[in-house]
């Protein structure tokens, strides 16, 4: 039998009495600015991770998972008593403790459950798993408990969890892309203000998400690294958050040590991309939307350093494609995967040009998120 095939019912031997589900997301443009108190523009994929649920018997403090991409099994462990996995392959199960752990330090009342998961966003891409496990799980808990939690504080309670349990110092933007985020429309944050809207995509443009093949993690010291610059820089400021400072301070900037210089350049540099890039979706203008794209990869490039070869030879194929306005890499680096804006209706021809090209150049082997794709 095929193990996805593998109910609820069959698992734990009755009907679960919740479903709930959060899309994975791709950031068009804003990256690194959310944990500096900037400005994001991220959009919800159509890949979603999908979580069953139902309460353990009156008096049962035990949580049972059952991820249908690990294999079935049922881990156990007893509310209030989280602990961080030892062993690489259990290393989603972090983010299930770590959203009870969170609750109960937060004061909601939870009792033992039953959960079945089902991911359809690929790990490790950079398109917020993470984040989709744990506002899909918060949700199921919610219904399954009655927890009052509105859905921007439900996201930042998620990202506590990343931050104080799973040991990853990301910023707001993905649990609350997850949480709030739709296809087809863009969510434009102010990270510091909290406030947001929805800003329609150009109506002649569509979207590629292309995975690199090349697996991406938070929790290595790169991206802890980058947060640590840029708090190094605003202590040399004088300042608390980079969102304190503007294009018109980027000459004090770089009179500081190099490599700061360089990280604060281009939050500074990305806030004022984000906003440019609001102006030219409200203007239904792709041509400047996708040169945007290309000013914040080669930034994201040069002076963040979070790209690699693999990255930016996906990139500069997307690039050469006469169909692509623009295209950059999108989440927190070190691997993932790309988004690229192109005329609208080409999407899925030139996702398969662009995919073919790379995997006879990388020797990788990439997967088109967007259009398509599971």
């Amino acid at each position: 039998m095929n193990t996805l095939s593998k109910t609820f019912n069959e698992i734990f031997g009755h009907a679960a009495t919740a479903t709930e589900h959060a899309s994975g997301r791709v950031n068009l443009i804003g990256e690194h600015t959310d944990y500096n108190g900037g400005f994001v523009l991220p959009t919800a994929i159509p890949q979603q991770t999908i979580v069953e649920m139902s309460k353990a018997p009156a008096g049962d403090r035990k949580a049972r998972v059952s991820s249908a991409n690990q294999g079935f099994k049922v881990h156990e462990y007893e509310i209030g008593k989280e602990a961080k996995q030892t062993s690489k392959e259990d290393h989603w199960l972090d983010y299930i403790q770590g959203v009870t752990c969170i609750l109960v330090k937060e004061g909601f009342e939870l009792g033992g459950f039953h959960a079945r998961i089902h991911s359809q966003v690929p790990m490790g891409s950079g398109l917020s798993s993470s984040a989709a496990l744990e506002v899909s799980f918060m949700r199921a808990l919610r219904t399954t408990f009655g927890l009052k939690l509105d859905d921007v504080r439900l996201a930042q309670l998620c990202q506590k969890v990343e931050n104080d349990f799973v040991g990853a110092r990301v910023g707001i933007m993905d649990p609350m892309a997850c949480s709030l985020a739709d296809v087809g429309t863009a969510l434009f944050l102010d990270t510091q203000s909290m406030e947001y809207k929805q800003v329609k995509v150009p109506e002649a443009a569509e979207l590629i998400v292309i995975n690199s093949g090349v697996a991406h993690r938070n929790v290595g010291g790169g991206y802890n690294t980058r947060r640590a610059e840029c708090e190094s820089a605003c202590e040399a400021l004088g300042i608390t958050l980079l969102r304190e400072v503007g294009m018109s301070d980027l000459p004090r900037v770089a009179k500081l040590p190099d490599v700061l210089s360089r990280r604060a350049k281009h939050v500074i540099t990305e806030n004022e991309r984000v906003l440019q890039s609001v102006a030219a979706m409200n203007a239904q203008d792709p041509v400047r939307l996708g040169e945007l794209f290309k000013e914040s990869h080669l930034s994201m490039k040069q002076d963040y350093e979070v790209s690699i070869p693999e990255i930016d030879l996906l990139v500069e194929l997307a690039s050469s494609q006469k169909e692509v306005y623009g295209a950059r890499l999108t989440g927190g680096g070190f691997g993932g995967s790309i988004v690229i804006l192109v005329r609208k209706g080409t999407a899925v021809e030139v996702s398969q040009r662009i995919a073919a090209l790379y995997a006879k150049a990388s020797g990788e082997k990439p997967t088109v998120i967007v259009p398509g794709g599971t």
